[in-house]
């Protein structure tokens, strides 16, 4: 795409649980991503606790370069079903707050190289935009092909 999409960064948090591998969840992460910027992304590591005790991992990553932010975006819009898009379109003022787009994907999913919304134990994203109007943002999804 030849025009620049407005984004300050992109924020990317998920967990690993105990129950879970953390190079599988990682791979999915990296599933998400366009090929071209995985090495440039790098994730901080927190190891918590669960409410039973239980490890928990978090990952976390800021994306602030705009040439990769840029890719993420592009390949966000390129890897969602027409069907997801539709239900982010119906669904957009809950995943809009103070500039932010908040979208959260599946993370078994996204390991087996598929993109798809689902709130359950998800791979979160914030895409923080330079415009902060809800309008702004919409028109810009629309314009780049997140939302039809």
């Amino acid at each position: 795409m030849s025009s620049k999409i407005p984004i300050v960064y992109i924020d990317i948090r998920v967990f690993a649980h105990a129950t879970e591998d953390t190079e599988k969840v990682l791979n999915a992460i990296c599933n998400i991503l366009p090929k071209e910027v995985i090495d440039t992304v790098t994730f901080k590591k927190s190891n918590l606790t669960g409410h039973h005790g239980n490890p928990i991992i978090l990952f976390e990553a800021r994306i602030k370069e705009k040439s990769v932010s840029q890719a993420v975006f592009e390949k966000l819009t390129s890897s969602l079903s027409m069907l997801d898009k539709e239900q982010l379109n119906s669904e957009i003022m809950q995943h809009l707050e103070k500039g932010s787009l908040y979208l959260r994907f599946d993370k078994q999913s996204a390991y087996l190289n598929e993109l798809k919304f689902s709130s359950i134990d998800p791979i979160h994203f914030r895409i923080q935009f330079q415009k902060h109007s809800e309008e702004e943002i919409i028109e810009i999804c629309r314009k780049f092909g997140l939302l039809p």
